[in-house]
């Protein structure tokens, strides 16, 4: 029987993913989307891989429960964490047909694009750094490629806080991108493996020299989602069109609908899901 196709399901940790799917939509606006943030368990970055893989699993089956096919893990400790275990371990026994992509591989697909020195850095959390999913991943595209890697552990709590702007946002700004700079004086392609830290891309350009390139995620995992359902009709077809956005949030929707707008730039009107 021919399943009814469904929004397509885009899982974070918190609010980062916001940033990826707002640029999803200017991409492929016609898709019905469903948001689902775990405010209630964030953050992921500091806890281990058995914890993340076990929450994103969860959130992931709540999504397929609502009729999402296709679901993106617009979070970058979930990719490293959980996506190959759910993918390879978890959608045979679940449903084969459904998909779980990640927000990592877009990226490490084409940096190497961007590189001139072949040499790399990477801002992330403690979580991405340490899984090194990242260099492992680039690796596959650019052997070539050195990669450097500096985790920023305050940069989300600045976000999440809504301190982004202030003056002592700059002292931690400063203080990651002399860390990875030290590491080598020939980066010249930064990604930002966070999707948060989009809200502080003027702060990092504005201490970054000038002739390095910096790669957020947002736009990267929107032409890739493009080029997937391009090459994948059978799951194009299971994705519904009527252009509607529906979020959830694990906590309070108040304070999800209040942080969530400054993340979408648009205002967010979320309903509670109990885990």
């Amino acid at each position: 029987m021919q399943k009814k196709p469904g929004p397509i399901g885009v899982f974070d940790s918190g609010y980062g993913g916001l940033t990826v799917l707002k640029e999803i939509i200017k991409t492929l606006p016609e898709y019905d989307y469903i948001y689902l943030g775990d405010n209630g368990r964030a953050p992921y970055g500091i806890r281990s891989y058995e914890t993340v893989y076990h929450y994103t699993l969860e959130c992931v089956q709540h999504l397929f429960n609502m009729g999402c096919h296709l679901v993106i893990l617009a979070c970058n400790t979930a990719s490293a964490k959980a996506l190959r275990t759910i993918q390879q371990n978890d959608l045979p026994g679940i449903d084969p047909e459904k998909r779980v992509l990640g927000i990592i591989r877009p990226t490490t697909e084409i940096v190497g694009e961007y590189s001139r020195s072949r040499n790399v850095g990477i801002f992330g959390t403690a979580g991405t750094v340490n899984s090194q999913s990242y260099p492992i991943e680039i690796e596959k595209f650019f052997p070539d490629v050195t990669v450097y890697q500096q985790a920023c552990p305050m940069w989300v709590p600045l976000v999440e806080n809504d301190e982004y702007e202030s003056e002592g946002a700059d002292f931690f700004i400063k203080k990651y991108i002399r860390q990875l700079m030290v590491q080598s004086e020939n980066i010249d392609t930064i990604v930002l493996g966070c999707t948060h830290y989009p809200l502080l891309v003027d702060k990092i350009r504005k201490h970054l020299p000038a002739d390095v390139t910096l790669l957020s995620q947002g736009t990267i995992a929107a032409a890739s989602l493009e080029n997937y359902l391009e090459r994948h009709p059978e799951i194009r077809e299971k994705c519904s069109t009527g252009g509607t956005r529906e979020f959830y949030t694990t906590d309070d929707t108040g304070t999800f609908d209040r942080q969530a707008g400054i993340f979408f730039e648009q205002p967010v009107s979320s309903k509670h899901l109990a885990l």
